[in-house]
């Protein structure tokens, strides 16, 4: 049964979550895939280290498409001239591209919060307040991974931990050119649909007030706060 999940922005709860959270936020603009990876690896070494705090890292990308631990090649049917790359983050094969909000949320997992099962969760969450905010109704899926809207496939999830700081994350289809998602089997999953905010809503959507949202969002859904945060 599929669950759904609708939320109400309490602006409150906003200011609270940011105190205890203590998060940076980086905006790499359009990137290249790996020079963000490199990005994402070096501020994880800091939060692992103790000398910098929780990093959210959003982005969009050039095209490419990656393979992810579980994921295999027979899953991309053509390229087209995109890059395929084979990166250490869990799940299977998606694609990447301008339009499409990446969200690498690097946080340290304490205490509590050493639950891998629950961050991803937790960035289900994320994306279901996300889409609230823009009167999407939107559901996660038992035993599929991910944010869906009326059976189709928007916003995907894969991480990957290193001495209990994430890295990776989270990829919400906002402008998203939806065709090079039929040159591979996105996630692993048979018949997949995949949408996109602009899609839902019939209308082009403001990247920077999308990043904006998304920034609220990780703010707003709580993740064992007080055990994540520093101190």
């Amino acid at each position: 049964m599929v669950r759904f999940r609708r939320y109400k922005v309490d602006k409150t709860n906003i200011v609270r979550a940011s105190s205890l959270w203590e998060m940076r936020y980086l905006d790499l603009g359009l990137s290249d895939y790996k020079e963000a990876y490199r990005v994402q690896r070096e501020v994880a070494d800091k939060v692992a280290r103790g000398i910098s705090e929780n990093t959210l890292i959003i982005t969009e990308h050039k095209s490419i498409i990656t393979i992810g631990r579980t994921g295999s090649r027979k899953h991309v049917f053509k390229t087209e001239g995109i890059e395929v790359l084979n990166i250490d983050r869990g799940g299977d094969v998606t694609y990447h591209c301008p339009g499409q909000l990446v969200a690498y949320p690097i946080f340290k997992l304490e205490k509590e919060a050493k639950d891998i099962h629950n961050f991803l969760r937790f960035l289900e969450d994320v994306g279901v307040n996300f889409l609230s905010k823009y009167d999407v109704c939107s559901e996660t899926v038992p035993g599929l991974r991910g944010v869906w809207v009326k059976g189709e496939k928007i916003g995907s999830i894969g991480i990957g931990v290193k001495k209990w700081v994430t890295y990776h994350g989270m990829a919400i289809n906002i402008n998203t050119d939806l065709k090079p998602f039929s040159f591979i089997k996105p996630c692993g999953i048979e018949g997949v649909k995949i949408t996109s905010l602009e899609v839902l809503l019939k209308k082009r959507i403001d990247i920077k007030d999308a990043k904006r949202k998304l920034r609220e969002s990780f703010e707003e859904v709580p993740l064992l706060a007080e055990a994540v945060c520093k101190g």
